[in-house]
């Protein structure tokens, strides 16, 4: 701006619009400020080419530049919000968080800024947490208000209702306790989802299932107190302390609770979904995303499941996808482009979890760049169940082989072989026949008793 006052005679008001103009790109508006700016320079002496020549520098910056204002009032905000992330950082954190209360993309971003800071996040929990975001030493209590369909308001009476009387010690007590205008089918099945009654009932399913007649109870529990009718039970107090009858015991899997998981938190607390796989993992050679990034291997299988996913297109019309992913070591972010894209469209959803084949181009220049290209993508459980061709199971002394033999009783594509140790001897036995033998025949196994390895 001071360029333009000083070389070409704008006013101060005439090099804002300037500034607008180079900012935002109009090519209409720029082209004519460049004809006054060329213009103003001449007149107070300067050489048409050489005020050409300046313009074309301040062109460019002024596409990202700052006057002075803007600069420190955004430098104060940066060492302000850095002080406080540095000295404060559970009640910054917590509050920030707050802010962005409905956006679970956001939260989960400061949900893995907190694990890098090594501040414990204590999950859902109706017992322990709070409406809002709540901040003590070295940790934060997650928002209940944050979890999908549950509303803030009413969650801050539930809450309310627990601290002035003491915390939930069933879902008996839960109904007796709990107004009807406060909780909701969508409300509870949020809550149940997230894990926040794990404290009282953990099996999620069980509650899940039984939330419509969870609801029929709170309200005639509460008509009942209302209308004072508690004269027409012989025994009120047996009824009150029957345990809650649910409509089913059974539980959820592994998987299918933290699908449940995602789905209301938008991403995962309790555990990771590829957990479950680790054990197989080393034996596929399959790495982290962060230890393929930091090593020197062109190309490497690496495990991730979809957090979100994002479509565009490009500037020729052609589709690609922006897709973040988490594994156990943290989030990465990948470009998947318009061939694989179109052939994976309909198993790309979120918490689906596959196995990515990365491809690693070095480019070196004033600094060494990487950059990762997806080359093949497979769901997770058509490489894990895939039949193996050669498996070698050593066992320790006093392994049960009856068990193992009926353990591998079913005919496969699997060649096995048996490593037994006895007195300082390795004896070695090939199973006649191929043998069935799959991820789940694998962790069966190898938590069978004095069993040491298996190898593929």
């Amino acid at each position: 701006m001071q360029i333009a006052q000083s070389l070409a005679g704008f006013t101060a008001g005439e090099a804002d619009l300037l500034r607008r103009a180079m900012g935002k790109k109009k090519r209409k508006e720029l082209e004519k400020q460049k004809e006054r700016f060329i213009n103003g320079a001449v007149k107070n002496g300067i050489k048409k080419d050489l005020a050409s020549f300046i313009f074309t520098k301040i062109e460019p910056f002024a596409e990202y530049g700052f006057n002075k204002s803007h600069a420190a009032a955004y430098a104060l905000i940066a060492y302000q919000t850095a002080y406080l992330k540095t000295y404060h950082k559970e009640d910054f954190i917590a509050a920030t968080m707050q802010t962005e209360l409905s956006s679970t993309n956001k939260l989960r971003e400061f949900v893995e800024e907190l694990k890098k800071l090594k501040v414990n996040v204590i999950k859902p929990c109706i017992n322990d947490c709070y409406a809002d975001f709540r901040a003590e030493k070295n940790k934060i209590f997650y928002s209940l208000a944050a979890i999908k369909s549950v509303g803030f308001e009413a969650i801050s009476n539930v809450v309310k209702e627990r601290e002035q009387n003491g915390k939930f010690k069933s879902i008996n007590d839960f109904i007796k306790r709990t107004d009807p205008k406060n909780v909701n089918k969508l409300q509870l099945e949020g809550l149940v989802k997230a894990g926040a009654f794990d404290c009282i009932e953990k099996n999620r399913k069980k509650i899940f299932l039984s939330i419509p007649k969870i609801i029929i109870a709170i309200k005639n529990f509460n008509d009942d107190k209302i209308n004072n009718q508690s004269s027409l039970f012989e025994n009120m107090e047996e009824i009150n302390n029957k345990p809650f009858e649910f409509e089913t015991n059974d539980s959820w899997t592994k998987k299918e609770l933290l699908s449940q998981e995602f789905s209301s938190l938008g991403f995962y607390m309790s555990d990771h979904p590829l957990n479950e796989y680790k054990s197989i993992f080393d034996h596929l050679k399959i790495k982290s995303y962060k230890d393929f990034l930091n090593n020197e291997e062109k190309e490497s299988q690496v495990a991730g499941t979809i957090m979100s996913i994002q479509e565009k297109k490009s500037s020729k019309g052609t589709p690609f996808a922006i897709i973040k992913f988490t594994d156990i070591s943290g989030e990465f972010e990948l470009f998947l482009f318009s061939e694989l894209l179109t052939k994976n469209r309909d198993k790309l959803k979120e918490s689906s979890s596959f196995i990515l084949t990365l491809h690693k181009d070095l480019s070196v220049g004033d600094k060494i760049q990487r950059r990762i290209n997806i080359r093949k993508i497979l769901d997770i459980s058509d490489v894990v169940n895939n039949s193996y061709k050669n498996v070698s199971i050593e066992l320790n002394n006093g392994a049960n082989l009856d068990e193992l033999k009926e353990t591998l009783k079913e005919e496969g594509k699997t060649a096995i072989k048996i490593i037994v140790k006895n007195n300082n001897k390795k004896l070695i036995f090939e199973l006649e026949k191929a043998r069935k033998f799959n991820f789940s025949l694998f962790n069966h196994i190898k938590n069978m008793e004095n069993v040491k390895k298996i190898s593929f």
